[in-house]
């Protein structure tokens, strides 16, 4: 498959070029690092026994503390990987939380109820 490469107008007026497939290859890499995060902080959370609010403030601070290890990562060129980084943080927030509950709840179980 060829690889598509997009231009986009900078704020600057300059225009950007980038590669849409190693852009996609990126959004699927940091997807499987938020999957990742979310069974193992929840595995931590129902381990530790959090309840309720707590629970879901830890879930919180995670997805945080994995967005700041990101950005961290890429460096100060982050846009060359990213388009933005709010979608960074916020796209798939939802959908891995499920992932976390399911850990959370299965681990809490495990260990404070049985």
């Amino acid at each position: 498959m060829p690889d598509k490469v997009k231009t986009k107008l900078d704020k600057s007026g300059e225009v950007k070029a980038f590669s849409q497939t190693s852009m996609a290859n990126n959004h699927a890499v940091i997807d499987y690092c938020r999957t990742s995060m979310a069974a193992l902080s929840g595995s931590t959370a129902g381990i530790l026994g959090l309840p309720t609010l707590y629970g879901f403030a830890f879930y919180g601070v995670s997805v945080f503390a994995l967005w700041l290890m990101m950005l961290w990562k890429a460096g100060v060129n982050w846009k060359k990987y990213f388009g933005s980084r709010q979608h960074l943080l916020t796209n798939g927030f939802f959908g891995q939380m499920f992932t976390y509950v399911l850990f959370w709840t299965f681990l809490y179980g495990m260990v404070h109820v049985y």
